[in-house]
Parts: C-alpha cells; structure tokens; sequence
C-alpha cells in the first residue's frame, strides 16, 4: 500500500462520493486483485457512514498514512456533496475486527436501505455489519421468486433471504441459524420493513442434529444454502456441503429450486455442480447469477457464487428473465 496506491485509492473514492449511490453499496472493492497494492482493502458506502476494511496489517507508516488521506478525504468537497457523517477503519486482521471510529459519533447500530428494503446493521461490534453486500442479487432474484412459495433459508444468519422472501410475496419462511442472536436481528429486520411475522419461523439449530424438524416444515418451492466457509467445530464447506446436498431433494416440491452459494476465493463453481450432480443428481444446475459490477473479480470464479439449481430438468417457463440482474 504505497503512496501511489493510496493516491488511487483517493482519487477512486472522490470519485464515488461525488455520486453516493441511494441505498447500501460497495465503492472499492480491492480484494478482486484489479488495483496493485490495495488487494486487502474494501470500501462500504453505508448511507452516510464510509466503512474502511482493511483484511492485512499495514506497518505503521502505511498506516499512518491511509488515516492520514482517510481525514483528507473527510474535509473534501466530494466528502460534504455525499452529506456522509462519520468515518470508520475496520482492522479485519485483527482477532476482534477492531474498529476506529475516525469521524463521527459513536453509535452501535443504523439502518440503511437495498431494493427498497430495510436492515438494521452493526458498527464497529462484530466483524460483520450484517449484510453481505455482495448478495445484492442473489437478494434480489429470492424477491422476484418467492411468491406464493414456500421457503427454506438455511445458515440465514440476520435473514436478509428472509426479508426479500416475504416482500416479494412469499407464502412462509422458515429461517435456520445456530446463532440466535443473528436470529433475533432477523426479527428485527421483518420488523423494519413491517412484514407478518407469523409468515415467518425462525430456528436456532444446529442443521446437521435437525434434519426431521426442518423436513416437519417442508416440502419446500424454494431452499437457499449460504454457508460459511468454515464456522469451527460445525461447518467445513469442502466435507460438509455434500452432506446438505444430498438432503435437498426429499425437501423440496416437485420443480422446486434452490439458490446455492459459496464465498470462498479457493473453490469454484465446478465444487458445487459437481458435487450436485454426485450427491443429488435430481438437481439440475441451470445458472450462476451475475455479482454486482462493484465486485468484479480479476479471476471470475474468485468472487461470490451463487448458483441455481432446479428438481428436474424442465426448468419453469418465464424463470430465465429472473435470472437477469
């Protein structure tokens, strides 16, 4: 991260600034190897607060100097025309994710806004805010599909499925997540956009000890798997995700679909399809949904994955245009 990366970095985001999108966006996204010397740092427009994340530990000159451009670019035109408040460098090295608040008052929480929809997020307490931007899509096709279904979302996390799910008219949503504090911001995201909770479940189990209770629920129109990478002591995607697969067809309704995803940078599509077609081969591949532009990836299969997968091969007329950002 030397000085004429840091200047690019400036120059990038003064741009950016200049036109702050309306809701939740990714301005800078270095961790798609298209900018030398800036791969470990990713910028979030969070509706007025400019959250900096930094994935590797600068010595402290380089340091020094990014908070030194950081507050250059608080005091900038860009910076006032953007109405953005407050300023935060997120340390994702370190073991607590620890977060300096650079510019502005110190809150806990906010809300900002996707596809018309709202989510409560995080600042400065965990490692991640609570919506992983880079779903925008993945959000986006669950809405257009969910009407009248019945929906599975599994490793739901803060249900930001869920939320598109019941806005886009879905019939029921069960959510399943081993964190119940994860859960319960997931009611408070139904709560925000003020959806009937009673359309809504939320289970907080382990997935591999609850198969019966989540089938007691089914059968399912539509499941959607984002798991982690690797959660210790409960998930390694490379052994574990095969043993979900398997399970996906006695769950789902005649022409169900599911949305299967993987974020890790090491495993491409292929892990998913190939081992779909080993574990469940009822389940059809039928497309990856483009990732946002602001995502984009020197290497395509680097970034997020999500993949559409149906029950049999008459995929359902009029579901292609969905597919489309």
């Amino acid at each position: 991260m030397n000085s004429e990366a840091l200047s690019i970095l400036q120059q990038h985001l003064i741009s950016a600034l200049s036109a702050v999108p309306d809701e939740a966006r990714r301005l800078f996204h270095g961790r798609g190897l298209r900018w030398p010397g800036l791969e470990e740092v990713t910028v979030d427009w969070l509706q007025g607060v400019l959250l900096v994340s930094l994935y590797k530990q600068p010595d402290e000159a380089e340091l020094a100097a990014m908070k030194h451009m950081l507050l250059a670019l608080s005091q900038s035109p860009a910076w006032l025309h953007s109405q953005a408040h407050t300023l935060l460098l997120q340390h994702r090295y370190l073991q607590d994710s620890t977060t300096e608040w650079l510019l502005g008052e110190t809150v806990d929480n906010g809300v900002v806004t996707e596809n018309g929809l709202h989510f409560k997020l995080d600042f400065g307490r965990n490692q991640n805010t609570g919506l992983f931007l880079d779903m925008h899509y993945g959000r986006r096709w669950v809405q257009a599909q969910a009407h009248g279904k019945r929906v599975l979302n599994l490793f739901a996390y803060t249900c930001g499925f869920s939320v598109a799910a019941i806005a886009g008219g879905a019939e029921h949503v069960v959510n399943l997540d081993m964190a119940k504090a994860a859960l319960s911001r997931g009611r408070d995201n139904h709560r925000l956009n003020q959806h009937d909770l009673s359309r809504v479940s939320f289970l907080g189990h382990d997935l591999f000890k609850s198969w019966a209770r989540v089938k007691r629920d089914g059968p399912y129109d539509l499941i959607i798997v984002d798991p982690p990478s690797f959660q210790k002591g409960s998930f390694v995607l490379t052994k574990d995700y095969q043993k979900i697969l398997r399970r996906l067809p006695d769950l789902l309704n005649p022409q169900g679909l599911v949305l299967a995803c993987i974020n890790d940078p090491a495993i491409g599509p292929d892990f998913l399809i190939d081992s779909a077609a080993v574990e469940a081969p009822d389940l059809i591949f039928q497309q990856r949904l483009e990732n946002p532009p602001e995502f984009a990836d020197i290497h395509p299969e680097g970034g997020l994955k999500a993949l559409i997968f149906s029950l049999n091969s008459d995929f359902v007329a009029g579901q292609e245009s969905a597919l489309l950002p």
